[in-house]
């Protein structure tokens, strides 16, 4: 019996690490309505296409909320610079809002997509 926990405990500490590793792209899928991050990507790029810059200001932050959860589920199961990436998306996004700079504003939530697409793989 001792031998058998002397080499389960190893294998099975093994497994449980292996496959957190890989749920990454399981855990980023949203598990409620307020952290859907595509969801509030696409409303943001709809009120700036709009030029509703107030609701673009309040989706932004709901987006940073959003991200807040996603990232405490995903920060073991993903590359950090990919982490890194989206947050500096996120915070380029913050002042191409304040400066109300659409182009900007747009070229930042497509490269946040765009890690948000990388994130676990």
């Amino acid at each position: 019996m001792k031998r058998f926990l002397v080499m389960a405990i190893p294998v099975v500490t093994l497994i449980i690490f292996i496959m957190v590793m890989f749920s990454g792209d399981y855990l980023k899928q949203p598990l409620g309505t307020d952290d859907n991050i595509p969801q509030t990507i696409e409303a943001i790029i709809k009120s700036i296409e709009a030029e509703n810059w107030e609701s673009v200001e309040t989706e932004t932050l709901n987006l940073e909320a959003a991200w807040k959860k996603v990232v405490r589920r995903v920060q073991f199961s993903v590359e950090r610079d990919e982490i890194n990436y989206f947050t500096t998306s996120l915070a380029r996004l913050q002042g191409a809002v304040l400066t109300k700079d659409k182009s900007s504003a747009l070229i930042e939530l497509k490269e946040a997509y765009s890690h948000w697409e990388n994130l676990g793989r």
